[in-house]
């Protein structure tokens, strides 16, 4: 049987389930739930806590992509996500079928007072659908954000 880090990828892909399941310490998240936002890492990435975990889960806000925090317009994308969510409980919506992406982080989007905050994100400038980051060649979030006045 595989033998699989839990401490540094707490979550299984879809793919591991089968084998690794059991072998899980903790339970693995398969469907949406309320989390804390205890920090926000960047403008698509958050630790949240929970009440069926004693560690902060990652997640990586789905269908986005933010600015890293060392390109134009990261510290801006990280700081509104900040001033959104961090502090607050929110609904985390997981799609079953993509539920964990390659940094093992969970991909989910995240409910907020009424807001669907990745959609929030898009909206005023801070991310960009990641549809469109992926299909484009010439993708430059530098050159997005300098088209935006933050």
């Amino acid at each position: 049987m595989p033998k699989h880090d839990f401490k540094k990828y707490p979550e299984l892909r879809n793919n591991q389930m089968n084998e690794l399941y059991f072998q899980s310490p903790h339970k693995q998240i398969t469907e949406d739930f309320i989390g804390k936002v205890v920090k926000v890492i960047d403008g698509d990435t958050i630790k949240v806590s929970t009440n069926f975990r004693s560690f902060l889960t990652t997640i990586r806000l789905a269908n986005i992509a933010a600015a890293e925090l060392s390109e134009n317009g990261g510290e801006e994308s990280k700081r509104k996500l900040t001033d959104l969510i961090e502090g607050e409980e929110v609904n985390i919506i997981v799609n079953p079928k993509n539920r964990v992406g390659k940094w093992g982080r969970i991909i989910g989007e995240i409910l907020s007072n009424g807001m669907n905050i990745n959609e929030e994100m898009i909206r005023n400038n801070f991310a960009v659908d990641f549809e469109d980051k992926k299909q484009s060649v010439f993708f430059s979030f530098d050159k997005i954000m300098e088209s935006f006045s933050l």
